[in-house]
């Protein structure tokens, strides 16, 4: 299981609206002046992805939840999404160079392959998408943000 953090926008009905942020980087290893993904996610927006999640417990906008997506749902959804057009890319690639048998043809036949594979995984996600064992779930909740107080002593109470 994927566990994430997210922080909770709204709560309705069994239905809680969340909002998860982007990390920039992972800023784990030694090579961060090299790292191009940490390069390319600079030069994206900082964005907020917001999701609606069941839950039957009542919650307050603040509250801070932990969802977790099941490994299985997320392989299979990255294999659709990236797979798909590159199958697609090939094989119709191959197929247009030896009907037609010239360059220009498989790369003709390679892009509309690379387009129908993004449209067949664009299909299929829809479908996917609505499966049970594809939705992330809330594993633990956290306290409401005016559930604790911490109340500081001063230096003269000692």
């Amino acid at each position: 299981m994927i566990k994430e953090w997210a922080t909770v926008v709204s709560w309705q009905d069994g239905v809680a609206r969340v909002s998860c942020d982007v990390k920039a980087s992972c800023n784990s290893c030694a090579s961060r002046a090299g790292c191009g993904s940490r390069v390319l996610n600079k030069l994206g927006p900082q964005t907020t992805h917001t999701i609606v999640v069941p839950s039957s417990q009542p919650l307050v906008e603040g509250q801070k939840v932990e969802l977790g997506i099941a490994e299985g749902s997320l392989l299979g959804s990255a294999m659709l999404v990236y797979l798909s057009p590159l199958v697609g890319l090939f094989t119709a690639g191959g197929v247009f160079q030896v009907l037609f048998g010239t360059d220009l043809a498989a790369m003709c036949g390679a892009a509309l392959g690379g387009v129908g594979g993004f449209l067949l995984a664009r299909g299929f996600s829809h479908k996917l998408a609505v499966r049970e064992a594809w939705q992330p779930v809330i594993l633990s909740v956290g306290l409401p943000p005016d559930e604790l107080r911490v109340e500081m002593l001063s230096s003269e109470a000692r």
